[in-house]
Order: structure tokens, then sequence, then C-alpha cells
């Protein structure tokens, strides 16, 4: 009776200790399921033993968030950004993810700065974790000629984050606007009183970056390089204030006037009887001066394709749909004036595909554009450039350049009134004449219509092995419906000049 005694109470306890192991198994897993998630490390995402325990993470970086209760996520946030997941890669333990590759870092609220908030459906716990910006880079700047103290000025850049202090010319500039993407930082320009450059320098938490701020004039264009005493004249370009010496090939200019923004510098032309050569103008920025001369009318030079005038310049075949003419008032005006012989279309509205020919294909003496030594300069380093005056509306119809050696298979068009970057034209008229430049690298294949396709990729492909040939201009409509006016302009003094 004592044995079955002592078994039946073995018996018992054993069932006991099922039941208490039972319950406190089923308590655990209440506890992992239903428990808010809880973050007790973060480690690099790789094999042994690169597996290592991490102090910061960066954008873009694969980590293992360790913990309990992860296995359910319904978003993962780094600074407040949330994250893409994959929860086939989670479990209750760990949660395998990329950090969003951009992070905010700017104007943040502090209590999401260096954080990991995870979030399930049974809560959200909140892991503080520091969260380092990328390296930054330096762009550029807003300052230009025309900025003064007191101005809006910016910084351009990548990942400009958590700067901590900005200098210009040892100065510290504050305070700082920081856009929220790290693409700026925006500030008062104060006086500073230091010759440029100015070296700049951003401290930041990613590192120390330097910086120059030098403002450097540049010439685009000079509205005539030919003109006629007292004609008006602007040079365009960028930085053109504060001029200090200013020469308009051989002779110097003192009187003139400077626009506000410093893109354009304006003047009358003097008594022309001087040498040509560039157009050069000095402020305390420094010096911008044109690659070719201006004021060459006069001269026989090498790259002078046309003039119009008696002799081995001429450039005119005696036929085609121009015109001979000299000194026609129509075509003179406040921008220049022309005594001299030029060619001019007197077009009519174009129909579909319809066209008028120049024939100007006698050059300078041996067809010459440039020295064969040249030819293997960028093309973008020449252009052609001409003088040209439109003295009525001009909407529709595009001149276009050909030469001798490639045909029709580069050609470059001039279509001045057609708005960049929209299928929007607007009439085009100028004041009397005016200087065009079109680089060499303007020579296009065909993709559509002439001209609209791969620029040429050689000197030697456009003019042959020699730099000399031929070629003429077409003013061609390349639409499908007649052109909405007709095109009255007259061209003098076609030439070839370096550019670059």
């Amino acid at each position: 009776m004592k044995k079955l005694l002592i078994n039946r109470a073995a018996h018992l306890f054993f069932l006991s200790m099922i039941l208490i192991v039972t319950i406190l198994t089923s308590c655990n897993n209440d506890d992992d399921s239903n428990g808010a998630p809880v973050i007790t490390a973060v480690r690099n995402y790789a094999p042994a033993p690169n597996d290592t325990l991490l102090t910061s993470i960066v954008p873009g970086q694969w980590i293992v968030i360790h913990g309990k209760n992860l296995k359910e996520a319904t978003q993962i946030s780094f600074n407040g950004s949330p994250a893409d997941f994959d929860a086939a890669l989670f479990s209750d333990e760990t949660a395998v993810l990329q950090i969003p590759s951009s992070l905010p870092f700017n104007n943040l609220d502090p209590n999401v700065v260096n954080t990991i908030q995870y979030v399930t459906n049974t809560g959200t716990t909140t892991f503080r974790f520091n969260v380092n910006a990328p390296p930054a880079t330096i762009t550029g700047n807003s300052m230009n000629a025309a900025t003064m103290v007191g101005d809006s000025v910016y910084v351009y850049g990548t990942n400009l984050f958590l700067i901590e202090k900005l200098t210009i010319a040892g100065k510290e500039i504050s305070p700082l606007a920081k856009a929220d993407d790290g693409s700026s930082v925006g500030f008062v320009l104060p006086k500073i009183d230091a010759p440029m450059p100015w070296a700049g320098e951003i401290v930041a938490a990613s590192g120390i970056y330097k910086f120059n701020v030098l403002i450097v004039p540049e010439i685009f264009a000079v509205s005539n390089a030919n003109p006629t005493q007292g004609d008006s004249i602007h040079i365009y370009g960028k930085n053109l204030n504060g001029i200090s010496n200013f020469k308009f090939g051989g002779v110097a200019i003192t009187n003139f006037k400077e626009a506000a923004d410093g893109t354009s510098v304006k003047f009358l032309a003097p008594n022309m009887d001087f040498p040509s050569g560039p157009v050069t103008i000095v402020n305390s920025y420094g010096t911008a001066t044109t690659a070719y001369s201006i004021n060459t009318q006069k001269e026989l030079w090498l790259g002078l394709l046309a003039n119009f005038e008696w002799g081995d310049y001429f450039g005119y075949d005696w036929w085609g749909d121009i015109t001979l003419a000299s000194n026609v008032g129509d075509f003179n005006g406040l921008m220049g004036t022309n005594s001299s012989q030029y060619v001019y279309f007197d077009s009519p509205a174009l129909d579909a595909g319809a066209s008028k020919y120049a024939p100007l294909g006698n050059s300078n003496t041996g067809n010459k554009w440039m020295p064969v030594a040249n030819l293997s300069d960028p093309v973008e380093n020449w252009a052609i450039q001409f003088e040209i005056s439109v003295a009525r509306p001009w909407n529709g119809g595009t001149l276009y350049f050909k030469t001798a050696f490639a045909d029709e298979s580069y050609v470059a068009r001039y279509e001045p009134w057609k708005i960049p970057g929209s299928n929007k034209t607007v009439a085009y008229k100028t004041a009397g004449w005016q200087t065009v430049t079109i680089p060499l690298s303007e020579f296009r294949t065909k993709n559509i219509n002439l001209g609209d396709g791969d620029p040429v990729p050689s000197l030697v492909k456009l003019l042959g092995p020699t730099g000399a040939g031929k070629y003429n201009i077409t003013l061609k409509n390349f639409t499908t419906s007649k052109t909405a006016t007709g095109f009255y302009g007259a061209i003098d003094n076609i030439r070839v000049v370096k550019i670059k």
C-alpha cells in the first residue's frame, strides 16, 4: 500500500511539473508575440567576424537590429525618415534592412535626431543611435560682381548637413539658412575687408570643406564686332561691373554704362580707324578677353570667307536668291550701320519644304578656313561669325550653312526666332547690324531634318584634311506648313574665328 501511495505521489508531481512548464511557456510566448519591440544592439550585416557591433551608422548601410518582438514591424524610421524593408528577413530577435540612402539632417525636431524608431502592431520603441551624415561636396556659390554687402548669398553642394561653422576670409558668418536636402547654405553677406580670392571654409560633422570665392568677369558676345562710329554696342557676359580698363580692339573706351547685374556693358562705337584686336575688360575681380578680334572688315586675313568687297575676299558667285548691295537704309539702325557692300535675302513666306539659295562658295584666296595645324583643335574652339541685319520681323525659315567637303552630312542652323526649350516662336528683328557667332560644334547630322542630329566630331570631318573648301547658305522651311513671315535680312563679313 505504501509503495502504491509513493508511485501515485510521484505521478502527481510529474503531472504538476508538466502543467507548470506549459503555463510558463504559454506566458513567454504571449510576451514575445504581444509585447512591445525592444532594441538592444545594432550590428553590421556581414558574415562573421565582420558582423561587428556598431556605434554609428550611415545612409545606405545594411544593418542587423537585435532585440525582442521585432518580427511584426510596420514601420522603421531613421532620423524620422521611414525605411523600406522586407519582413521575410525578420525574426523576433533580429531585423535585417538597409538604411535609406538619403536621410534628413538639417532643420529636424531634436527628438528624432540620431534615433531609430521601431513600430509594430503591439507597440513602439525609440533607440538613440548615432546616424552620421555622408561626406559633403561644394560645387559653387551665388556670388557675382553685382553682389553687395547685405545681399543673400548661397553656397551650393551636396550633403551640406550638420554644419557647425562657415567662414569667409577668416570671418565667421551667421546665421545660416540650411536647405533641408543639404543642397545649399544661405547667409547675408557681411563686409569683408580682404582681397580676392576669399578663402571659404565649412566645418560640418562629416568634415572640413574648403572653397574659394573668386568673381571672374566673362565675355559671352559682342553685339556688333564691325560697327560704324556712333553705333550703339553691347558687350554681353557676366560680372562686368566695376570696370577699370576697357579696350575695344585697338582703342580704349572710357565712356560706357554697366548693367546693374553685371551682364552687359553699353557704349557708342568710336571712330573705327584703329587696328583690329580683342575686346578686353579689366575690373577688380580679374580680366576678360575675347578669343577673337573685332574691327576686321578692313583687313585681309586668314579665315575671312566673304566681305563682298572687290578682291580676293569677295565671296559672291553672282547668282542664286540673294542680292549684292551697299548702304541700304532699311538695314541700318541704332545697334549698327553699314555702308559697305553686303548681300541680302528678300524672300516671301516660304511654302512647306521650299528654300532659297545663297551661293557664297568663293571664300578667301585658297579657300582657307584655318591653318592645317589647327585641324586637330577641339571643334568647339572655332566658330563662323558674321554681321546680320534683319529689317522686318522674321518668323520661320532656317538659315543653314554647309561646307563643300561635308555637303549635307553636317550643317549648322541659325533660327533666332525659336524660343529655346519650347515649340513656340517669336518674330525676330534687329535694330541695325549685329554680330552672330555660331560655334563649329553646332554643325550637326540629320535626325529628322538637316542639322538637328549629332555634332560634327572633328574639324577634319567638316573641312577636310587641308582646312580649305567652299561653303554655301540656304534659307529653308523645314516645316509642313507655310512660314509665318518672309525673310528680309542682310549678311556681311563672313569669317572663321577662334573662340577658345
